[in-house]
């Protein structure tokens, strides 16, 4: 299966002046666009693709634990490009696999905090709320909880879920209401649920 578009057919675009509009790529029009974007920002330059979400920015922040090199973090941050969040958070170890993003992670801002700590105190300095996603016992359903616009969502590593730390620095623990055997869903499943959930209560009014 072919992605995206080939070179541009017939005369290029112009802006009124005469010139090719800013936002286009010369080369993508040589060439053709095989990038992971949304057909209408096909031919984009990657500054002019940045630049639009910028303006549509949701006010929710992910953020994600690396102590073990997970590699669920990838998928998470795709999800977050998907939901367009304000930015996606490191905390812990700075590298991590970006194989599972599909190159998504360009159109966000990254941030990275060295500890849970940094975490909550620059969240604090911004007035953002840290809600943890964990299944753990005294967390509150997920389902009817009134999500504030302006938050971060923290999100724990496969298996050992949010550390101690992070259950500590967390306003209110969210938890996934499941239906079958398995303990819990995988990190980039959980961080696609509550992104969702965010978007079914603030993003039709943003």
């Amino acid at each position: 299966m072919t992605v995206g578009v080939g070179p541009w057919e017939g005369s290029w675009p112009e802006a009124p002046e005469g010139n090719l509009p800013a936002h286009l790529d010369p080369e993508l029009l040589r060439e053709g666009d095989r990038r992971n974007v949304l057909d209408r920002y096909r031919y984009w330059r990657h500054e002019a693709i940045v630049a639009d979400l910028d303006q549509h920015r949701h006010d929710f922040h992910v953020a994600v634990e690396n102590w073990e090199h997970d590699f669920n973090i990838g998928s998470v941050v795709r999800t977050a490009n998907a939901f367009n969040a304000a930015a996606f958070h490191i905390v812990g170890r700075r590298r991590w696999n970006r194989r599972g993003a599909m190159v998504t992670d360009r159109y966000q801002h990254e941030h990275h905090h060295p500890d849970v700590a940094s975490l909550a105190a620059w969240a604090r300095e911004e007035g953002l709320p840290i809600l943890g996603v964990d299944n753990v016992p005294g967390s509150r359903p997920l389902e009817g909880y009134a999500v504030p616009r302006r938050c971060v969502l923290l999100l724990g590593q496969e298996g050992p879920g949010l550390s101690p730390e992070a259950l500590e620095a967390s306003e209110v623990v969210l938890a996934i209401t499941q239906y079958g055997s398995t303990r819990s869903v995988n990190a980039g499943a959980a961080a696609a649920i509550v992104m969702y959930h965010w978007a079914l209560q603030h993003a039709a009014r943003s």
